[in-house]
């Protein structure tokens, strides 16, 4: 590389203090370089300031010795005031890296220095990148720079907004491979390749480029993905960047010669506190754009005629005002709509008579692909139902890209525990037996927004330990090596819950005292399910599957659909019973059922068991027999399927078979199980041998006993259990067991 010319050793010097002036001349200070007096340094030197700062020297007599000049933005740059006093030392790069670091790119922040000087004229970002390079070869630059920089008789204010490093060797940068190092400082040299992006005010117009990357480029140059502090959304993001951002990405020549329109609308929809918000709001942190405009959706609303309308089109009026004046060249103009479905409702569902809704409507389709298109705008909308938004909107020229922003997975939960616990672990408060990976496996169906707050709710806990049993402000301890441990974590875990997760307490209650094997029929209910379980989760062709369970009452179907749903492990399950609809209207049990099955929706592997369909439906055997509107609306949930991604089981009870063959509900399932009552003496005995009833002796004598009066039994198990359970607290157990038994069943007597 000594064909190039730099590399130029620098005299060996001690450090020593100078102190900051401004610089002596506007010539100098459009060099970028530091004036300096002869006595100090020559011309084109490398120093470093504060250990930190490096730039080239010119000399002038006007700067006195023990002085140096610098520009104000400079000065801004490194923070200095004039007369501070400014370590300063020679600076030779390759020696302090360990190798030749040259530039192989840089991405440039253009603005005009004074902006009641700005002008609509064009710029040729080429010319720029060859002046740029003619005037400031071989100096040396860092990320966040700021640099004054003359073109045809107008002044920039250049910031860099990062840099490519790469050792060059002997050979040239075309001939590189893509895979270079990232460093802090590199040198300028003929072959860096430099690209121009328009600062924050948009008013430099420059040119478009085949080669070069849009200057109106979406994503900031100096983004970098981690920076968002956003997880388990790997997968949405490069959906999102893909369809939304790609097109603004690529030159405006190849977009042109493909003839496609950017994308306009951007809707992310999910359960509440997956982190929608938060990415609407860390993508106007990443953006080379305007600023977002963030409009909470009732805020649209008016109680004055026209209004409303009206603040919808003052949001895209500046995006109108720049199309017209600089048609492609404007700016990305952002709009993000929080809570959409509160004000753009499917038109004439309101039902209050004024319209006002509905117009709000029309005038939001006709900004975004109206008569008049505008192809600067990016409208992002968050909501919890899309169900509920006007299905014009969701079309493409619309809302055309839809993201769904799910619960997270474990990897996903994993990376949610790492960002929400960073701090933590630099400080050396998060205790050294806190496994991540352990806490993220057991918090299934947790939403980023409930990681967050089981981490508060473990600090919390943290806490406690250092104030004084019994007072309420009094603080005892180190305080300084406090550590939230994984204990603090467990008790977190048993305080704070997941909105969409399993409903243990529901569903341990329907198997208290577990499920008791007293048969062969029991054993193939629960093969039945494990098998329609597994179908559920790996099968390639279904996504949904329905299964009634019918016997009498007591036979153990709730207690065996919930066993059957707890075993699959699925990180989400839910009951539904006549026990949680207790005086709801009709259009609050649809509602109800709506709900719930919306819920299941929204986790990827998903079992609902919907117990007691004849309460569920009001059925009677006399009067009006059932509720029309819930039997329909709980027919069409259990024939729909899930969206894409998402898999659901449901496991339904009944005690009355024949009323749902009347009600023509038996094709709403795909498999039907049948649940026996306790039928033999053998199954009697396995029961009361599990159930631990006396001894030996006391069970031989039941069975002798009840042998004697019946050939069989025709029990429910859970009358059986509670008939054994009776017995213990009478005078004599074994003989009031066989009263119990036989006043219970339909005995065949002998």
């Amino acid at each position: 590389m000594e064909k190039l010319g730099f590399g130029r050793p620098g005299r060996s010097s001690h450090n020593k203090v100078f102190y900051a002036k401004n610089s002596p001349s506007n010539a100098i200070a459009l060099t970028n370089c530091l004036a300096f007096n002869p006595q100090d340094f020559k011309d084109n030197e490398y120093v470093i300031c504060d250990g930190r700062y490096v730039f080239s020297t010119k000399t002038s007599t006007d700067v006195l010795p023990g002085t140096f000049g610098a520009s104000g933005n400079q000065r801004f740059w490194a923070g200095w005031s004039v007369d501070q006093a400014v370590n300063v030392e020679h600076f030779d790069l390759f020696k302090n890296t360990g190798k030749k670091a040259y530039l192989g790119t840089m991405n440039l922040e253009i603005s005009f220095r004074n902006r009641q000087r700005a002008n609509s004229t064009e710029f040729d970002q080429d010319e720029l990148a060859r002046a740029f390079v003619d005037r400031f070869e071989s100096q040396v630059f860092q990320p966040t720079q700021i640099i004054l920089f003359e073109f045809k008789g107008v002044i920039f204010e250049l910031v860099i907004k990062s840099i490519q490093v790469v050792d060059l060797g002997v050979v040239d940068i075309a001939d590189l491979p893509s895979s270079t190092s990232i460093a802090k400082k590199g040198i300028l040299v003929s072959q860096t390749r430099l690209n121009f992006f328009k600062g924050p005010d948009g008013m430099v117009n420059l040119k478009a480029s085949s080669t070069r990357p849009n200057a109106d480029a979406i994503i900031r140059p100096d983004f970098k993905f981690e920076d968002m502090g956003i997880g388990g959304l790997d997968k949405e993001f490069t959906s999102i960047f893909r369809r939304a951002f790609a097109s603004r990405i690529f030159p405006p020549g190849l977009i042109e010669k493909l003839g496609i329109q950017h994308v306009k609308g951007l809707l992310l929809y999910g359960p509440p506190g997956t982190g929608k918000t938060l990415i609407a709001r860390k993508i106007g942190t990443m953006l080379n754009a305007k600023e977002p405009k963030i409009v909470n959706g009732p805020e649209i609303l008016s109680k004055y005629v026209g209004s409303s309308e009206e603040n919808i089109r003052n949001l895209f009026k500046d995006a109108e005002t720049e199309y017209k004046a600089k048609g492609d060249a404007s700016s990305l103009h952002i709009i993000i709509f929080d809570e959409l479905d509160s004000i753009f409702k499917q038109r004439g569902s309101r039902g209050d008579g004024t319209g006002v809704a509905d117009n709000v409507v029309n005038q939001l389709l006709s900004k975004m692909d109206g008569v008049d298109q505008l192809n600067n705008i990016l409208v992002i909308g968050m909501t919890n139902r899309r169900d509920l938004i006007d299905e014009a909107l969701l079309r493409p020229g619309r809302f055309e890209v839809q993201v769904e922003i799910h619960l997270p997975d474990e990897p996903g939960r994993k990376q949610i525990f790492e960002i929400k616990t960073k701090k933590m672990r630099e400080n050396g408060s998060l205790g050294r037996d806190v496994n991540i990976a352990e806490l993220a496996a057991m918090s299934k169906n947790f939403s980023g927004a409930e990681i967050e707050g089981l981490i508060k709710s473990a600090s919390s806990f943290a806490l406690n330990q250092h104030i004084k049993v019994g007072t309420v402000g009094d603080i005892a301890g180190d305080l300084a090596n406090m550590v939230v441990s994984r204990s603090d974590f467990i008790h977190a875990l048993e305080e704070v819950k997941p909105a969409f997760g399993v409903h243990e307490e529901d569903l341990q209650e329907c198997t208290k005292g577990g499920v008791l094997k007293y048969s062969s029929a029991i054993d193939d209910i629960l093969n039945r399910g494990t098998r329609a379980i597994k179908q559920a989760r790996e099968s390639d062709r279904f996504n949904f599957s329905s299964i009634l369970m019918h016997g009498p009452p007591g036979s153990g179907k709730t207690a065996l659909a919930a066993a059957i749903g707890l075993a699959s492990e699925f990180p989400f399950i839910r009951l539904i019973s006549p026990d949680a609809m207790v005086g709801m209207s009709e259009a609050a049990k649809v509602q109800f059922i709506d709900n719930t099955f919306r819920d299941a929706y929204k986790s990827p592997l998903n079992v609902l068991v919907v117990d007691d369909i004849e309460g569920l439906i009001d059925y009677v055997p006399i009067g009006p027999r059932f509720a029309s509107t819930v039997l329909r609306a709980l027919m069409v949930r259990l024939k729909k399927s899930p969206p894409e991604g998402h898999r659901l089981i449901v496991i339904s009870t009944t005690s009355s078979y024949t009323v749902l063959r009347q009600l023509d509900m038996l094709g709403c399932f795909n498999d039907e199980i049948g649940v026996p009552n306790l039928g033999s003496l053998d199954e009697f005995a396995r029961v009361l041998e599990a159930t631990r009833f006396s001894d030996a002796a006391g069970r031989k004598q039941v069975l002798q006993s009840l042998a004697s009066v019946v050939s069989e039994v025709n029990v429910p198990i859970k009358k059986t259990l509670f008939n054994i359970d009776t017995a213990r607290f009478g005078e004599n157990p074994v003989q009031d067991l066989v009263e119990l038994m036989v006043e219970s069943t339909t005995p065949l007597r002998r």
